[in-house]
């Protein structure tokens, strides 16, 4: 890999020279998450439906994926939950989070994930609970269709993560658009939130947010919100923490989106979504030792289209490393429409 390209990545992701991850620890981590091995879609689409939005963790004795479904019209997100015994096969439970009621904030869209899982790479993955609750965290709006904006971010808690009732939301989003305080790369659209339970406080809170937003006709880029307490959050920071340039004669946005944030050692990694920057969409990744800089990847990416289920778009990555494996779920569109697919490090057996 060209020594100068992690330097201009760097400069790209807001990392400080002195902040930056060197190469040869980027090549490290690269070798680590690989997964060139497809096994496919592992969770299609219902017909007349689309999903999305994978995000995955252990239970008990089980493990569990939250997802988003678009319904038909009026069309707009709902908040799904599936279950596994093994990672690779896995039986539609029903949905967590309905549309809300007519005139709600959230009345036509809900496209949740879980929160606070744990972050350690290849630890138990299993989320956190904080002041005896599970929390999901969500994108929501009253206009139906597909992310018609404006799009807000709720929060919603329950005392169990897999049952499908009991789940309680906040009345108001914890971040608006329109907010007093967004800032001019958020003021349109607040897309698909992570949030990471820092119990060091790396940044002075113990609960760090990272979401993609765009402005009108601009670019999505990666931004961060810290909290207390789950309920109140504010932004940190002037300026994203991941934002890729718009190629040149490209007249449409580009995409930084669906961040994952994880542990390794004395680094933190985030998996994220790119579109368009480079051809069609794309998994990737970038590494950071304070949360504020961080250093992209420019070498292969993690997924991208090569078969027919994932011709269009191969991007929205959950990455969990399991019993020496790495599973990496993300979001397939192509032959079958858009539905949940899975790559792994190394082969697995997926015959039942």
């Amino acid at each position: 890999m060209n020594a100068v390209m992690p330097l201009v990545a760097a400069l790209l992701c807001s990392a400080h020279l002195a902040s930056q991850v060197p190469p040869e620890r980027m090549q490290a981590i690269y070798e680590e998450v690989k997964t060139p091995y497809k096994v496919g879609i592992v969770l299609p689409a219902p017909e007349g439906k689309m999903v999305d939005c994978p995000t995955v963790f252990r239970y008990k004795d089980r493990w569990y994926m939250v997802y988003v479904q678009l319904e038909g019209e009026p069309q707009g997100y709902t908040t799904q939950l599936a279950a596994s015994d093994d990672l690779i096969h896995w039986e539609p439970i029903g949905t967590l989070l309905e549309r809300g009621p007519q005139g709600a904030w959230d009345s036509a869209n809900v496209g949740g994930g879980i929160g606070l899982v744990d972050p350690n790479w290849g630890g138990d993955c299993r989320p956190m609970s904080y002041d005896g609750k599970y929390w999901i965290s969500y994108l929501g709006g009253a206009i139906p269709g597909y992310e018609r904006p404006p799009l807000c971010i709720g929060i919603a808690y329950a005392n169990d993560p897999t049952r499908l009732d009991g789940w309680q939301r906040l009345p108001e989003p914890v971040l608006r658009p329109n907010d007093p305080d967004a800032r001019p790369f958020e003021t349109e659209v607040l897309f698909k939130s992570h949030i990471l339970y820092d119990q060091a406080k790396t940044l002075g809170a113990p609960f760090v947010m990272f979401y993609n937003a765009r402005p009108p006709r601009g670019d999505e880029t990666i931004l961060m919100a810290i909290s207390d307490d789950m309920r109140r959050w504010r932004r940190y920071g002037e300026k994203p923490i991941i934002a890729h340039p718009r190629p040149a004669g490209l007249r449409h946005g580009v995409i930084s989106g669906d961040p994952q944030v994880v542990r390794m050692g004395d680094l933190w990694v985030m998996f994220y979504f790119g579109a368009f920057w480079r051809p069609k969409a794309f998994d990737t990744f970038a590494a950071s030792y304070d949360l504020v800089n961080w250093t992209c990847w420019d070498g292969p990416t993690l997924i991208e289209p090569s078969e027919p289920w994932d011709q269009q778009f191969a991007h929205k990555p959950w990455l969990i490393k399991h019993n020496g494996v790495v599973y990496h779920f993300y979001c397939a569109v192509g032959s079958k429409g858009r539905a949940i697919a899975l790559a792994t490090s190394r082969p697995v057996e997926v015959a039942r």
